[in-house]
């Protein structure tokens, strides 16, 4: 079995992080130091590991990076407050809410909390209504979609290709769709009700999976010549594994897991503080 190319996010990450970093001390040199708020509201140790490798990257950019933990015991309407608080500070150019949050709370009115020039995770129903209008030049786009795309147009332009995507959840294919769509991309979308998956991946010239199910997509599902996007992430036994059997796949190009999406994606959040200054008026926000 011929051995895939891997579609590294590393590479892309970084000439982005340098980037970042120019434009982050330049908005520091007219007193205006970036700031990131980061909130946490489940008591899962992944959640604040993720968080805390945020503040490491944010302090190497000169980004101010404050993790807000929020307590689920005070209740559904605290940590709305909480969330409203941080969107009308002046002095918080961007908010990350961690998903998933605790189980007794509800983030999807947190987010509806969140102003949509500060949410730069790109989860508002704003941000994601201004994706399927076509308008991405006004939206703060979701940063995993966003670094799946940046992967394939690695591999050549989206246009008037074949992409299929497997998976339609918030925080990746309810925005990878319409920017797949802007791009001139044919789409089609599979989800747990599709009733013969392995037909509708196998078609596709670029194949992006974020499903959550570890090894969903094998042999059967893929083709030669095709480029596989892989932004699924689940631990399994302490390994962090993604939704492609990537050793049973004979394909052109995939991305790894870990090292694929995720570099990429964690940068991209950095990027669009930047983007959300420029929407409140800070700097000029261009990559």
């Amino acid at each position: 079995m011929p051995q895939a190319h891997l579609l590294r996010g590393g590479p892309i990450a970084e000439q982005l992080r340098a980037e970042i970093e120019a434009r982050a001390a330049r908005l520091a040199e007219e007193g205006f130091t970036p700031r990131l708020a980061v909130l946490v509201a489940s008591a899962d140790p992944s959640s604040s590991s993720y968080a805390q490798a945020k503040a490491r990257t944010a302090a190497k950019l000169g980004v101010d990076l404050t993790i807000v933990e929020v307590d689920p015991d005070q209740g559904q309407a605290a940590f709305e407050h909480r969330v409203a608080d941080l969107s009308d500070d002046p002095t918080v150019h961007g908010i990350v809410l961690d998903l998933p949050v605790d189980p007794r709370l509800d983030a999807e009115p947190a987010i509806a909390c969140i102003d949509r020039r500060k949410d730069v995770d790109g989860l508002t129903a704003v941000n994601l209504g201004l994706l399927a209008m076509g308008r991405e030049d006004d939206a703060l786009c979701p940063a995993t979609p966003l670094a799946c795309i940046r992967l394939a147009e690695a591999a050549g332009p989206l246009a008037g290709r074949r992409a299929t995507v497997v998976g339609r959840g918030r925080t990746v294919g309810r925005g990878l769709i319409p920017m797949l769509v802007n791009r001139h991309a044919t789409v089609t979308v599979c989800h747990s009700r599709t009733a013969d998956l392995a037909a509708a991946t196998r078609s596709a010239e670029i194949l992006f999976v974020a499903a959550g199910r570890p090894g969903l997509i094998r042999a059967e599902h893929t083709s030669p010549g095709q480029i596989v996007v892989d932004a699924g992430i689940t631990v399994v036994d302490g390994k962090l594994v993604g939704d492609v059997d990537a050793a049973s796949v004979s394909v052109s190009m995939v991305t790894p897991v870990p090292g694929g999406v995720g570099p990429l994606t964690s940068t991209l959040i950095f990027a669009n503080l930047l983007r959300a200054m420029a929407l409140q008026g800070f700097g000029d926000g261009g990559e």
